[in-house]
């Protein structure tokens, strides 16, 4: 379930990626991108007619994005394990800890323990 609605959700992107692109640009930065493909159309759809569709177009296909994106949220959230993901261990190894000093023996006398580093495992 998972995949397939990842799939829809990737499909949604490209297409609101593809139709914010065809839309014709009114500003005067980048007037001459939009109007290439524009003018082959033969009197299919007018100007405004096509800006309306697009607009149409690309309000629906962000409204399908957005939902597709809570509902993941959704979905991510029901299958992943309570807590944070600080209180899991970030490798598969138990976290070790340092040996404890050992009991005075009696002398009256007793030396520190020299701190001993963890031990961590090197690249294969």
């Amino acid at each position: 379930m998972h995949q397939i609605l990842l799939v829809i959700h990737l499909m949604l992107a490209i297409a609101l990626i593809i139709v914010v692109l065809m839309q014709r640009s009114e500003g005067s930065g980048l007037s001459g991108l939009g109007t290439a493909g524009s003018g082959g159309m033969g009197g299919f759809l007018s100007g405004r007619g096509q800006a309306n569709l697009l607009t149409r177009t690309t309000a629906i296909l962000a409204a399908l994005f957005i939902g597709s994106s809570i509902l993941l949220a959704v979905l991510a959230r029901q299958t992943a394990p309570s807590g944070s993901i600080f209180d899991q261990p970030t490798s598969g190894q138990p976290v070790q800890e340092a040996p404890a000093a050992p009991p005075d023996s009696g002398t009256g006398t007793t030396t520190p323990a020299a701190p001993t580093a963890p031990s961590v495992p090197l690249g294969d």
